[in-house]
């Protein structure tokens, strides 16, 4: 549930990646072609982008339908950025938070979204939330799954712990305790991003040395983009693109990573 996109690439009107397209994220909020899970997806939106000069993101996010914000269209008109995390949000469980429990949720450099459901919500993740110190359970932005996700790999990168590392280990930590989830994760610092394929669509569209974006979708029908393979973590700069095999719950260490062929 939900559709979500990553740009790194030279300054675009953020219109120009979200709502132009022919089949943009701003259109599958309500006809998205790949969907596995869900319609329609109205219970609300954000995007996040980097300013030149500046590593924090700003937000701007909804509760509601991204086609019923009028002020996102002169927004996404006039707004350039070199980076950006955007989604649309289809909630797993209707209920409170609203506007905190879009995408994409944010900390220091970084802007994160999850498309996806974790099973059981909220008692298979009862026991990972137990190791999280107490003062950032009580922070947290939303009441879902989306937001605990976010803390279990914001805990991670706060450690130390490069983007895609703390993909790597967050999502079979998570996939052992709630079997059956969905976990495509999408993390950017304005610089890289990383993302998992994980029981959901993530395609990606690379321009060698000029830009790369990633998303659950292709927004249009450039036959140059790319579908990731199910259980595999997606780092991608504006020059290279990495596929490496994630492990399932117990399984042995994952095969060496690949760099996929540019064209």
């Amino acid at each position: 549930m939900c559709r979500h996109l990553a740009y790194v690439g030279p300054p675009e009107p953020l219109g120009r990646l979200l709502v132009e397209p022919a089949h943009s994220l701003y259109r599958q909020s309500w006809e998205p072609r790949r969907q596995r899970y869900g319609t329609v997806n109205a219970d609300g939106f954000g995007v996040g982008w980097y300013a030149d000069g500046d590593p924090m993101p700003a937000r701007y996010r909804r509760a509601g339908p991204i086609w019923a914000d009028l002020s996102f269209a002169d927004l996404a008109r006039v707004v350039r950025s070199g980076a950006l995390l955007a989604a649309v949000r289809d909630a797993t469980v209707p209920g409170a938070d609203g506007e905190a429990a879009a995408a994409p949720f944010a900390a220091g450099p970084w802007l994160f979204s999850h498309n996806g459901a974790v099973k059981g919500w909220p008692g298979s993740l009862a026991p990972l939330a137990q190791k999280l110190p107490a003062v950032d359970l009580l922070s947290l932005e939303a009441r879902n799954d989306s937001a605990l996700a976010w803390e279990l790999v914001l805990a991670r990168l706060r450690g130390g712990d490069s983007m895609g590392q703390a993909l790597t280990d967050a999502v079979p930590e998570i996939a052992a305790a709630a079997p059956g989830s969905r976990l495509n994760l999408l993390l950017t610092d304005g610089a890289t991003i990383a993302a998992t394929a994980w029981g959901d669509t993530l395609w990606y569209l690379a321009r060698p040395g000029h830009s790369v974006v990633v998303a659950s979708e292709p927004y249009d029908d450039d036959t140059r983009w790319q579908e990731v393979p199910d259980r595999t973590l997606l780092s991608a700069s504006r020059t290279d693109v990495l596929l490496t095999p994630l492990k399932e719950p117990n399984d042995t260490p994952a095969p060496a990573p690949s760099k996929e062929p540019r064209s």
